[in-house]
């Protein structure tokens, strides 16, 4: 089986049984809804934070099979984070779908079967639409906005 083979599957099975996915009426999550006009990809994502720490992320959205599964990968790959080593993530990820070189000690799990979308420059969007929701939340919770 070839790497790209295995990619393939990684993102069809986030993309058929998500994780985190929902969003929950609950003011201590920060939400923050995005979406791509080219392609109509939706997506909204909600951030929990505790002690500077991401005890929880959830998201909803419609789009392609890369945005939506790249939103269950992101769930997973920021949950447990601190704040400070969930924006080094958000960074590697973004090095990594821009094809650069990526640190794959900071960057690991499954985020990484997207190496190959900076081979089609439509499809970054798709890719990093729920990793910009979600930094965009770390930002407004980091500068003490609410939700409301």
């Amino acid at each position: 089986m070839n790497i790209e083979h295995l990619y393939r599957q990684v993102i069809m099975d986030h993309y058929k049984s998500p994780k985190n996915k929902g969003i929950v009426a609950d003011n201590s999550y920060m939400t923050v809804h995005l979406n791509n006009p080219s392609c109509g990809d939706e997506m909204t994502v909600q951030v929990k934070v505790q002690d500077h720490i991401i005890t929880d992320v959830k998201h909803q959205g419609t789009g392609c099979s890369i945005c939506c599964s790249s939103a269950s990968v992101m769930s997973v790959t920021l949950k447990d984070h601190t704040i400070v080593e969930a924006q080094a993530i958000l960074h590697e990820f973004y090095e990594l779908i821009k094809g650069y070189p990526f640190n794959q000690e900071i960057l690991t799990g499954d985020a990484i079967v997207y190496q190959g979308v900076s081979q089609f420059p439509a499809r970054v969007k798709c890719a990093t639409l729920a990793w910009k929701a979600a930094e965009q939340a770390i930002i407004k919770i980091k500068e003490g906005k609410t939700n409301g």
